[in-house]
């Protein structure tokens, strides 16, 4: 980046706000848990908890990450200019940008129920220790999704707990169903970013999805989407959804077996794995108008 950079740029660099696919992306989920909860009618103040939250929240995650790999990211061709890679940012600013997001990550929980609020604190060790995951986990894609899947159940909560005593009462089928497409979901568009780096990661010893299963990469992302895809039309069928929904989630399917199989030529452009990625949050906002139109069905 350019040495008149100023502070403030490098920062918004640092949360990758320049880069909203990366917050919508996490946005989605949850955004599909809210509205699914309250029956397509969730309060106006708690989607802009979601929203807000999401936002803070993933970025405060980007800066885990940079932090965990300051120290790698030079050595990689697509993240050498980020702002700790580089050195245009100090650890300490790092740090105090970091905190300063879960605290307000912290701040937008105390307007939550007492369920919701514990399962934002057991997201966190998630969050935190995700980036580590590629030095010693093969799959560390995984851990990533699991943090994905704690946004459907932290929204389903907010909507559906309220001051119940336990959370077993309003943790039902409907968002653990949910909750299990967005973790394949999310193995499956992360497992396709990571196919970029792979050669970096191969030289860095840095474990991925795409490391791991190789040659069979393109065909595990394809299993990842056909169990998205299964799971949402469970959902769908369990919750009575409207055909409005099924539209929709025939066009994400249609979507997602377009990207598999294009994945599944040898000679796919480097370019197509980030497109794809940008193309995974054109699907889910497909699918959330899918689910509120759907819903409202009933």
């Amino acid at each position: 980046m350019s040495g008149s950079e100023s502070t403030f740029g490098a920062i918004v660099r640092l949360l990758r706000w320049d880069k909203p696919e990366g917050r919508l992306i996490l946005m989605l989920p949850a955004l599909w848990a809210l509205f699914l909860a309250a029956r397509g009618y969730p309060a106006m103040g708690l989607v802009l908890i979601v929203v807000v939250g999401s936002i803070v929240t993933s970025a405060a995650g980007c800066v885990v990450n940079d932090l965990w790999d300051r120290d790698i990211d030079p050595k990689v061709a697509r993240t050498k200019n980020r702002p700790l890679a580089s050195r245009r940012l100090s650890v300490k600013v790092g740090v105090v940008v970091m905190l300063v997001g879960f605290l307000c990550a912290y701040g937008l929980t105390l307007f939550l129920n007492a369920q919701t609020f514990w399962l934002c604190v057991a997201a966190v060790p998630v969050i935190v220790l995700y980036p580590a995951m590629k030095r010693v986990f093969p799959i560390p894609q995984l851990v990533l999704a699991i943090a994905w899947g704690f946004a459907v159940l932290i929204s389903w909560s907010m909507v559906s707990c309220g001051a119940l005593p336990a959370a077993t009462v309003c943790l039902g089928s409907e968002n653990w169903i949910l909750c299990a497409a967005t973790v394949f979901w999310t193995l499956g568009f992360d497992t396709v970013y990571a196919m970029s780096d792979r050669e970096d990661d191969r030289k860095l010893g840095i474990y991925s999805s795409a490391l791991f299963f190789g040659k069979r990469a393109p065909q595990a992302i394809a299993v990842f989407y056909f169990l998205t895809s299964l799971l949402l039309a469970k959902l769908g069928q369990v919750m009575g959804l409207g055909w409005m929904f099924w539209a929709c989630w025939m066009v994400a399917s249609g979507l997602w077996a377009l990207q598999s199989v294009r994945l599944m030529d040898r000679r796919v452009p480097h370019w197509f794995y980030a497109a794809s990625f940008r193309q995974n949050v054109a699907i889910g906002f497909i699918l959330l108008a899918g689910m509120i139109a759907g819903v409202w069905q009933i």
